[in-house]
């Protein structure tokens, strides 16, 4: 009977002490934050090894993650928004796992080539919360974004082929694969609808890091007679710029023509030949990542994470568009590429992903 009394005793002591210790560990745990150990949402981005400057995909991620951050009151840094760059593919499982150690809410990879890497990290990460720009990962916790470049890249193919004055026309891809081959096959579809005789040059450098290689490749064609180029390559897309730059300052009587991506790349043609300012951006096909980005963001934010699903941005949300700078493009090339978004947008023109499916198309 004593020894009953005595286990109850201890069993009661035992307990408050262990109701103590819990309370104790809560006012601790709030004093470090708790359950609200930070009110911010915070967000976070890999690049590729293009580079948050590369003045084309990475930057306009960038500058997405900036507008949330603006729109939310937040700072650049692990309270807010924050980026990790990527010098090698060998970064990338490296870069997302430090992201996910500070704790980032959202965590995004910016690019096709990330979607190996994240589809491991997301399998090891089950809490954390990821989403993949230009690819699609099928895992619960991650978002996939992608775009109908091939419909935007259509557009300045149409331009393409009214502009050009030899019907040579060159396109300069990154890494050949089947993102890269959507801007390809779109704009030669672009070009061909409207004019069947134009010839289109394809070549890719192997890298969206290589401005030598993209230069070189540049030079080339601009050498054959090609007067347009339109570039898919990323950074080594500003080797583009400057093969076509060089040419101007030489001979500004020289008509040579590039055609950016991503972003609005009208800065970058800027060239000076004696006493005149040139530009020998004719437009881009501007991929609003920036607004993808910023949407799933505030999605996410929301508690709307979509995950496991993929989102398309496209036409009707104008994430693929010609850039609002015109200024070189004809009145009738403008009026062409109006007809033909209506077409597209209605469905009378379904515009070609892939290599196999231009070839079935009939000019």
């Amino acid at each position: 009977m004593k020894k009953r009394k005595f286990g109850l005793a201890l069993s009661l002591v035992l307990a408050a002490g262990t109701i103590l210790g819990a309370c104790g560990n809560d006012e601790e745990s709030a004093s470090k934050g708790g359950e609200s150990k930070k009110d911010n949402f915070t967000v976070g981005m890999v690049t590729d090894i293009g580079g948050v400057d590369d003045k084309s995909f990475n930057q306009s991620a960038w500058e997405g993650l900036q507008e949330f951050g603006k729109e939310n009151g937040l700072q650049k840094g692990k309270e807010g928004f924050d980026y990790v760059q990527s010098k090698s593919d060998a970064d990338y499982t490296t870069n997302l796992n430090t992201l996910v150690r500070n704790d980032f809410d959202l965590i995004y990879g910016i690019g096709y080539l990330l979607a190996e890497p994240m589809a491991k990290v997301a399998d090891q990460r089950k809490d954390s919360n990821f989403a993949i720009v230009d690819s699609v990962v099928e895992k619960p916790n991650v978002a996939s974004i992608t775009f109908t470049e091939e419909q935007g890249s259509f557009l300045v193919g149409v331009i393409a082929a009214k502009t050009t004055k030899t019907n040579k026309i060159g396109f300069v891809g990154g890494v050949d694969g089947s993102l890269i081959n959507k801007f390809e096959a779109g704009f030669i579809a672009g070009v061909k609808s409207v004019n069947p005789k134009a010839d289109v040059k394809v070549q890719y450098a192997g890298s969206f890091g290589a401005a030598d290689k993209g230069q070189a490749i540049a030079s080339s064609m601009y050498s054959s007679g090609i007067d347009v180029i339109y570039h898919a390559s990323g950074g080594t897309g500003n080797g583009v710029f400057a093969a076509a730059k060089e040419l101007k300052k030489k001979d500004p009587n020289n008509n040579i023509w590039v055609i950016g991506v991503d972003r609005d790349q009208f800065e970058e043609g800027k060239v000076k030949a004696g006493d005149k300012e040139y530009n020998v951006t004719l437009t881009s096909m501007v991929k609003r990542v920036d607004i993808a980005v910023k949407d799933l963001a505030d999605k996410s934010k929301n508690g709307e994470f979509p995950g496991g699903k993929v989102i398309e941005y496209g036409l009707d949300q104008n994430a693929v568009a010609i850039a609002d700078h015109k200024e070189n493009v004809s009145e009738a090339a403008l009026k062409a590429t109006e007809e033909w978004t209506e077409k597209i947008k209605s469905g009378e023109v379904k515009v070609p992903k892939t290599r196999d499916e231009l070839k079935a198309m009939k000019f």
